[in-house]
C-alpha cells in the first residue's frame, strides 16, 4: 500500500502525456507575456494596503487562537510572557519586503528549475508527483486550492469594494451629482449588509438604498459586482489563452504606470525625519512585517501553470518567474519608502488603504490610486482564475479527480470545464459569503507549496542527476534548503487558528483521496506507469 501511495511519475512520461493530441493546448505565450502574468498575479491589493499594516503592526485580543506560533516559541525559549499581536516594522518595512522577497526568491529559483525540466501544467502538484510521490502530490494539489480558489474569493470581494468606491467618486453634475451609488443589498453579502444597516450613520450615504428585500420571508443580499467580475474573467479565459494574456498585458501596463506615478510623485512628499527611528521594534518587528507582507508576493508561481501554453517553456518559464518577482520586489521597496517617508508610520495603524492615506489632500491622486488598485485586483483575478483550472485538469488527467475535468475545448484549446466550474465556485461563494480570516489560509497553503518545491529540487538532483536542466538553481542544495527554512519561519509567524484550519483542510482532502483518488488513480492501476521499455505506453486509448 505504501509503495503505491508514494509511487512517482517519470518526468519523461509527464511530458509525453501533455503532448498527446487530445490534450494539447495552444502555445501562444512568450517571455514578455509570462512576466506580465507573474506581475499580474503579484501586484494586487498587497502593494496598496499591506505595507501600512506591516509598518504600524497589529494589536490582537488576548486570544491564543490569533497568536502567531512564533510568539509561543519565543515565550517558551526566553521564559518571557506571551506577546499577543504583531509588532510594527516601522520604516524598516522596506527590509521586511526584502526578507519576504528573498524567501520567495529561493522558491522562485526552484520553481524555475523544475518548470524548465518538466514543462507541464499543474505547477507544484506536477513537480511533487515526479519527485515525492502520488500522496504528496495530492496533498499539494489540494493545498493549492487554498492559494488560488479560496484566495480569489477574497480578491473578488475586494474588487467589489474598490469598484463601489470608484463609482462613488464619479461625480457627473448632470447625471450623477453625488456619484454612482447602488442599493446596499446588491453590493454586499447578507452579513455585511445587515451590519451596515444596523450601524447606520454616515456610511449609509454611500448607498442609494438601505433596504434589504425579502423573498418568501428570506432576506436577499448579493455581492453582484464580485459575481459579475468573476463571470467576465471566466468567459475571457474560456475564449482563449492568447486573448487572456493580451488583456492581462494591458491591465499590467496600466497598474504599473499608476505604481510608478505613486513612487515618482510621492518622492517629493518624503520627509526623512519620518524614517527615524528606522527599526523601532528591532529584528522581531522586521520579521513580523515580512510575514504580513508575504501576502503581497503570492502569485508568481501561477506562471508555472501555463507551461503547456508557452512557446519555449525551457527558456521562457524561468525568465517569466524570476523577472516578475524581481520587478515587483523593487517596486514594493520603493512604495514602502514613499508611504513611510510621507507620513509617520504610526499613522497607518488599522488603515486598509495606506497608500491613499499617504496622498490625503490630493483627491485626484487618490482617485488615480483607486483606479490602479482596481486594475491590480482585476489582473490578480484573471491570473488566479487561469491557474486553478489547470491544476484541476492535471489532477483529473491522473485519475485523482473525475476525467470529466480533464477535457479541452475542441476550438479554443482551453480547459473549459474546470474553468467554468472554478468560476461558478468562486463567484457564487464570493457573492454570498464574507470570507474574512479564511483568506489567511491562502498564505499558509502557498508557503507549504514553496517548501515542497524546494525539497523537490534537492531530490531530483540526486534521483535524476543526468537529466538536462535548461535552468539550474545556483549553489544547490544550499539555496533550496534556505528556501525551506525561510518559508517555514514565515509559516510559524501565522496565527494558531490558521494552522488548525490548515490541518482540517488537509484532513478533508485526505478523505477525498482515500475514498476516491486511490481507487481511480491511473498510476496505481498501471494505466500511466511511465516508460517501461524503449517506447512510452499508448497515450490515446480506444
Amino acid at each position: 500500500m505504501a509503495s503505491h501511495l508514494f509511487r512517482k511519475k517519470s518526468p519523461d512520461h509527464l511530458i509525453a502525456e501533455a503532448a498527446a493530441p487530445e490534450r494539447q493546448m495552444k502555445r501562444a505565450l512568450g517571455p514578455f507575456a509570462l512576466t506580465c502574468i507573474g506581475i499580474g498575479a503579484i501586484i494586487g491589493t498587497g502593494i496598496f494596503a499591506l505595507a501600512g499594516t506591516a509598518a504600524a503592526g497589529e494589536q490582537l485580543a488576548a486570544s491564543i487562537w490569533k497568536t502567531p506560533i512564533l510568539n509561543f516559541i519565543q515565550s517558551w525559549m526566553s521564559h518571557a510572557p506571551l506577546v499577543f499581536g504583531r509588532p510594527g516594522a516601522g520604516p524598516a518595512v522596506m527590509l521586511s519586503f526584502v526578507v519576504a522577497g528573498v524567501a520567495c526568491g529561493f522558491a522562485a529559483l526552484c520553481y524555475a528549475e523544475l518548470a524548465s525540466m518538466i514543462p507541464v501544467s499543474g505547477s507544484a502538484y506536477t513537480y511533487s508527483y515526479a519527485t515525492l510521490g502520488e500522496l504528496i502530490a495530492w496533498i499539494i494539489g489540494w493545498d493549492l486550492i487554498l492559494e488560488y480558489a479560496v484566495g480569489n474569493m477574497a480578491v473578488a470581494v475586494g474588487w467589489s469594494g474598490y469598484f463601489i468606491r470608484l463609482c462613488g467618486s464619479a461625480h457627473i453634475p448632470w447625471l450623477f451629482p453625488d456619484g454612482i451609488k447602488f442599493p446596499v443589498w446588491s453590493v454586499n453579502d447578507y452579513a455585511t449588509a445587515k451590519t451596515i444597516v444596523s450601524q447606520g450613520g454616515e456610511v449609509l450615504s454611500n448607498f442609494s438604498s438601505a433596504t434589504i428585500p425579502t423573498i418568501a420571508g428570506y432576506p436577499i443580499a448579493l455581492n453582484l459586482p464580485a459575481l459579475l467580475i468573476v463571470a467576465a474573467v471566466t468567459t475571457l479565459l474560456i475564449y482563449g489563452i492568447r486573448e487572456s494574456a493580451r488583456t492581462n498585458n494591458t491591465i499590467v501596463i496600466i497598474k504599473l504606470a499608476v505604481v510608478v506615478f505613486v513612487i515618482s510623485f510621492g518622492a517629493f512628499m518624503i520627509h526623512p525625519t519620518n524614517w527615524h527611528p528606522f527599526v523601532p521594534t528591532g529584528i522581531g518587528g522586521v520579521m513580523s512585517g515580512a510575514a504580513i507582507v508575504f501576502f503581497a508576493f503570492i502569485g508568481f508561481d501561477a506562471v508555472s501553470t501555463t507551461a503547456e501554453e508557452t512557446k519555449n517553456p525551457q527558456r521562457d518559464m524561468p525568465i517569466g518567474i524570476i523577472a516578475s518577482l524581481i520587478i515587483c520586489t523593487v517596486l514594493y521597496v520603493l512604495m514602502a519608502a514613499v508611504i513611510t517617508g510621507a507620513r509617520k508610520y504610526t499613522t497607518y495603524f488599522g488603515d486598509p488603504a495606506a497608500v491613499a492615506t499617504a496622498f490625503a489632500g490630493y483627491p485626484w491622486a487618490q482617485a488615480l490610486i483607486s483606479a490602479g488598485a482596481l486594475a491590480g485586483i482585476t489582473s490578480v483575478l484573471l491570473v488566479f482564475q487561469l491557474g486553478q483550472p489547470r491544476i484541476f485538469m492535471a489532477m483529473a488527467r491522473d485519475g485523482l479527480l473525475p476525467q470529466y475535468f480533464s477535457k479541452i475545448h475542441p476550438k479554443f484549446r482551453t480547459p473549459h470545464i474546470t474553468t467554468i466550474w472554478t468560476g461558478v465556485f468562486v463567484g457564487g461563494i464570493a457573492a454570498v459569503v464574507d470570507i474574512g480570516s479564511l483568506a489567511d489560509l491562502t498564505n499558509i497553503g502557498t508557503l507549504f507549496a514553496f517548501i515542497l518545491v524546494c525539497i523537490g529540487v534537492v531530490i531530483l538532483r540526486r534521483t535524476e542527476a543526468n537529466r538536462p536542466r535548461p535552468f539550474r538553481v545556483p549553489f544547490s542544495p544550499i539555496f533550496p534548503i534556505l528556501g525551506v527554512i525561510f518559508c517555514f519561519v514565515l509559516m510559524l509567524s501565522l496565527p494558531l487558528e490558521t494552522w488548525i484550519r490548515f490541518f482540517v483542510w488537509l484532513g478533508i482532502g485526505l478523505l477525498i483521496y482515500f475514498f476516491y483518488g486511490v481507487a481511480h488513480s491511473k498510476l496505481r492501476r498501471g494505466e500511466d506507469a511511465g516508460i517501461t521499455e524503449d517506447q512510452p505506453p499508448p497515450l490515446i486509448k480506444p
